[in-house]
């Protein structure tokens, strides 16, 4: 009897325990799920693209000696279409971009004006092709980057005089090639992993030359000091070469 009195007070017990057990169970800390992981773009890499877009070049013109009036001769704006390419390196560094690029275009900027001193004559530019050899500064805010850029710039020229009457030829240069500086600017978008599209301005200083001008016979023709600056803006396609975008907690 004594036996069975112990058992059943034991049961007793244990039922009273058992919501306090119960309740240590709930108060056991939780553990939270991880955090989501954002996807964060990187810009570092080889990349490889195509342009296109518009430029106008200004052009300068003055007599100087051994011409028999000197001065001012006029100016015009040579203006037309480009397309080309560009391939260039950037690496990323927290949210700056650093990179260098070489880029080259074909081109078709045209123009002319009535010569101011010798009113019979027109004078002509062509810009034929340009190159750009640039560095970067850029801000990366995840997949858009804005930069600003700049180096050496190099132009493709041809100049020639026709006569106003008929338009025939009266003096031509040889086919020039002149250096000077660029600054510019870019706005680019990445698209999917390793694309992106962008726009583009560049303004070109390609200071001042003297040419020597000839006649269809090959005699003197004229001596004439040109002035060039030349403004670009132009679409962009990338494809950088590397790998996927990097994750951030």
């Amino acid at each position: 009897m004594k036996k069975v009195l112990l058992v059943t007070a034991s049961l007793i017990a244990l039922g009273a325990a058992a919501p306090a057990v119960a309740a240590d169970l709930a108060a056991r800390p939780y553990t939270k799920a991880p955090p989501m992981v954002a996807a964060v773009y990187d810009w570092t890499g080889f990349y490889i693209g195509a342009n296109g877009g518009w430029g106008s070049s200004r052009n300068d013109w003055d007599s100087v000696p051994p011409n028999g009036l000197v001065g001012p001769e006029g100016s015009h704006d040579a203006t037309g279409g480009t397309v080309g390419g560009q391939i260039g390196y950037r690496w990323q560094a927290g949210t700056w971009v650093f990179g260098l690029e070489a880029q080259g275009n074909w081109a078709d900027f045209s123009g002319n004006h009535v010569n101011q001193l010798f009113p019979a004559f027109r004078s002509h530019t062509n810009v034929d092709a340009f190159g750009l050899f640039t560095g970067q500064v850029g801000y990366a805010v995840n997949n858009v980057l804005l930069y600003v850029k700049g180096g050496a710039a190099v132009t493709a020229n041809s100049y020639q005089v026709t006569t106003v009457a008929s338009g025939a030829l009266a003096g031509v240069t040889g086919d020039d090639t002149r250096w000077g500086g660029t600054i510019g600017a870019g706005l680019e978008y990445a698209f999917a992993p390793n694309w992106s599209v962008g726009v583009e301005y560049n303004h070109l200083f390609m200071q001042d030359r003297t040419y020597t001008f000839t006649a269809p016979g090959g005699a003197l023709f004229s001596a004439e000091r040109i002035s060039q600056d030349v403004d670009l803006v132009t679409a962009r396609l990338n494809y950088r070469f590397g790998g996927p975008a990097v994750t951030r907690y």
